[in-house]
């Protein structure tokens, strides 16, 4: 039996630091469904950046971005997002200004979405790791 082969473009823009196994986004053909890989603080070297919680949030938040327009969406299209942290209890402390960074970012579009407390990220000074699926309309 003769399997269809689905076919997908994987999107690695150069503003953000080269992957290694995984891919910043994947552009799926059927429905135009953007999967978008975990996007933690990373600067374009691959650095974790200073400042704790609330700047690697808006960093990740920036990243997601990125990848994003890469694959031409925008927040609106966003479906889904899953915000994964370190320390939950300091992520409830700091809503206020994660709020702002989020706003920022993706505007007042709010995707579903659920937050997991992790004991780790796979980068051991990462405190928080966002991962987003989008659907681009058709034109």
């Amino acid at each position: 039996m003769d399997r269809e082969v689905v076919a997908h473009e994987i999107l690695n823009p150069p503003e953000l630091a080269e992957p290694v196994g995984f891919s910043h986004a994947v552009l799926a053909a059927a429905g135009r469904t953007v999967y978008l890989g975990g996007q933690a603080g990373h600067d374009a070297d691959g650095k974790v950046v200073a400042g704790g919680l609330i700047a690697q949030f808006t960093q990740a938040a920036a990243n997601v971005m990125t990848a994003l327009r890469a694959a031409g969406g925008k927040a609106d299209h966003i479906v889904s997002m899953q915000i994964f942290v370190t320390d939950v209890q300091s992520y409830r402390d700091s809503l206020t200004d994660i709020g702002a960074a989020y706003k920022e970012h993706f505007g007042r579009h709010y995707p579903a979405t659920a937050l997991f407390g992790v004991t780790d990220l796979f980068d051991p000074d990462a405190r928080v790791e966002l991962v987003c699926i989008a659907v681009i309309p058709d034109a």
